[in-house]
């Protein structure tokens, strides 16, 4: 049998005292909040009994060290799968409100052209397909269980959109997929020709949120 469930978590709040969006920038990793909350998701799962049997992480520094509670909560290695990955950003490294001062600048204005793809980064069409190829390769990858992949909230979100049949564009400020939440999916029926399909979306760390500083910039 493959796994019963696959839960794909978010990374914890990232220490970014500038604001910027951080995208695949190096030396992004957690704050010390960051890792309380990762901590607080890892132990949730443990603690109800959660049957975790594999836990794959994004290359980027902040998904690694929010795997690393996972890792020790359940004594497993963690691999990395590279289609976890936060998206490509022509904003990387820009305070909140790129996309407005765009509009002043216009060697900028191909960045903006096609917001439904959109044209500042990679299409959400690509993103969702990658995402839900490592899911797929994911629950393939035990005899049983469940398997943990920590990501990014665009990736998780592409995934919700792409399962639940809803246009992959949207409001960026809508996203339910809070730092350290888990949204579980799982393929029903339980064979490779089965659909993944969102089965629960777990917060455990809101308690925490309410001291974030960064929550990620839109």
């Amino acid at each position: 049998m493959p796994a019963t469930r696959i839960h794909l978590v978010r990374h914890g709040e990232v220490h970014n005292p500038d604001r910027v969006l951080y995208g695949r920038l190096p030396g992004f990793g957690l704050s010390d909040l960051g890792g309380q909350m990762a901590l607080a998701s890892a132990n949730a799962w443990r603690d109800v009994g959660v049957d975790v049997r594999r836990i794959v992480a994004s290359p980027l520094q902040r998904t690694q060290e929010s795997a690393a509670p996972w890792a020790a909560a359940y004594d497993l290695e963690v691999t990395l799968d590279e289609r976890l990955i936060e998206p490509t950003n022509r904003y990387e490294g820009q305070p909140p409100g790129f996309t407005k001062r765009s509009l002043r600048r216009p060697a900028e204005w191909p960045w903006i052209a096609n917001p439904l793809r959109p044209s500042w980064g990679e299409a959400y069409e690509s993103i969702a397909n990658r995402m839900l190829a490592a899911v797929d390769t994911a629950w393939r990858s035990v005899d049983e269980g469940d398997v943990v992949l920590v990501s990014h909230q665009l990736p998780i979100w592409m995934v919700h959109r792409k399962l639940a049949g809803e246009s992959l564009w949207h409001d960026p400020r809508k996203r339910r997929c809070d730092l350290s939440s888990i949204t579980t999916v799982e393929r029903v029926p339980a064979t490779s020709t089965g659909r993944f399909t969102e089965v629960g979306y777990a917060d455990p760390a809101q308690e925490l949120r309410a001291r974030a500083i960064d929550e990620g910039a839109v």
